[in-house]
């Protein structure tokens, strides 16, 4: 029997004093009481953990910024919360165009790093994201049209295996595992330690804007939005927002990356629909203008719970794609966050062919999420199924799903989130993790 081996680390056993601020997560319906939790200060400290469980038979989850909307994907009872969040360095090549990330950094850090340098990377819509998962996933946002999918800018990782072995994947050594990481999800193969990206020049000013329309005029916005918003110049992102129908009005977030002149040429069919309320239209020094995609995280006084669904869009929702959104937005809970989410797609995300990379819903004209929240936990089963439902009804008019926003009630969900991608992910996890040591509820089985 091989001597027994030590966590390292920072370790935060049940019973010991930060336990409980090591088990919070971003959403508060995470009921889970994992025995210990590693945070990992370098790969070896990962190394170690992921050994010691299965030593110990000992389930474990990685976990980077705690924003798993699915609680359970980055915590479990009894088992080991491998943290890689205290692993933060960024090392920029200008020469090369490259940059070096640990899995721990926060999206904004990566952004406003790289920004203050004059480089661009992609983000999606909250800077507290952490790198290590919102990357394998796929990595969705407004820059996607012009850098595409974060994932798309991966060129090389480093990860721990399941037998606790630090592997390197690019396009020359095990270039299987870094096409898997390239939109097949967290939490499947092992764990990510650094990535490298290919980064882009920023520009040195972009044109923002947030736009607000009264609730009453979603449908005509929408409409608008999803003929206009596909065929806008690549160097257009956005995103438009739809609030419940007790207190929520329509909103629309996103970038040009050119002059207020030229945006403004850009965004006038959409301004001239419905009466705005506000209009916020800036050009920014680029440093300024991510700041304003990436408004801090609310910090809410009353902890929401939340149920998403999501899925892609191939053509404009029909009438009767309204009536279910018009349904679920008079049902939704007032004065929390749930709604409908659209965000543009096309320019470069479509020029990725489906199977070149993990992430294979290439060829929408728009992603679309939706969900609901409440505060009091008797609230939760009517909303789980509020938001189910919702997906049900809308199957006709949308494919697929968004790993990164999982809803544990699609039943068979491999095809949904890997498309025909699904048959080849399961023969690269055979290979890295053959006993499955790295699952969780929705995770890809081996082949």
């Amino acid at each position: 029997m091989s001597s027994k081996i030590k966590l390292t680390g920072q370790v935060i056993f049940k019973g010991d004093p930060g336990y409980e601020v090591a088990r919070k997560n971003w959403d508060p319906h995470t009921d889970r009481f994992p025995k210990v939790f590693v945070f990992a200060q370098k790969t070896q400290d990962v190394a170690n953990a992921i050994r010691w469980a299965r030593q110990n038979h000992v389930p474990l989850r990685p976990r980077s910024g705690r924003h798993a909307l699915e609680g359970n994907l980055s915590q479990i009872n009894d088992g080991i919360v491998i943290d890689v969040s205290e692993m933060k360095k960024i090392s920029l090549d200008k020469k090369n165009g490259t940059v070096i990330v640990e899995t721990g950094n926060q999206v904004g850090r990566i952004v406003d790093t790289l920004a203050r340098q004059g480089y661009m990377a992609p983000f999606g819509d909250s800077p507290t994201v952490g790198i290590g998962g919102i990357t394998p996933g796929g990595g969705i946002g407004p820059l996607q049209r012009t850098t595409g999918l974060i994932c798309d800018n991966l060129i090389g990782l480093e990860m721990v295996d399941a037998k606790g072995r630090v592997i390197r994947a690019n396009h020359k050594q095990n270039s299987d595992l870094l096409w898997a990481s390239r939109g097949g999800g967290g939490g499947n193969f092992g764990i990510y330690t650094k990535y490298k990206f290919k980064v882009l020049r920023a520009p040195a000013k972009a044109t923002v804007f947030s736009i607000t329309w009264p609730w009453e005029q979603f449908e005509k916005v929408v409409k608008k939005w999803q003929v206009w918003a596909p065929n806008a110049s690549s160097k257009l992102g956005s995103e438009l927002s739809v609030g419940p129908k007790k207190g929520g009005n329509v909103s629309m977030l996103g970038i040009y990356l050119g002059s207020k002149i030229n945006a403004l040429h850009q965004l006038k069919p959409i301004l001239s629909v419905g009466t705005p309320t506000q209009k916020v239209i800036r050009y920014l020094p680029y440093t300024e203008a991510t700041k304003f995609m990436l408004a801090p995280d609310p910090v809410l006084t009353q902890r929401y719970s939340n149920q998403f669904s999501s899925g892609f869009g191939r053509q404009p929702f029909p009438d009767k794609a309204y009536k279910v959104m018009r349904e679920f937005l008079e049902k939704a809970e007032g004065g929390t966050p749930a709604g409908f989410f659209f965000l543009n797609w096309g320019g470069a995300v479509s020029r990725v062919a489906p199977q070149a990379t993990a992430f294979y819903w290439r060829k929408a004209k728009y992603y679309v999420e939706w969900n609901s929240s409440w505060v009091n936990p008797s609230h939760a089963a009517r909303n789980i199924a509020l938001a189910r439902n919702t997906r049900k009804k809308l199957k006709p008019y949308i494919v697929g799903s968004y790993i990164n926003v999982p809803d544990q009630g699609i039943k068979y969900p491999g095809p949904v989130y890997y498309g025909k991608n699904y048959a080849r992910l399961k023969k690269i996890k055979a290979k890295y993790d053959p006993k499955n040591v790295f699952n969780n509820p929705q995770s890809i089985p081996p082949a």
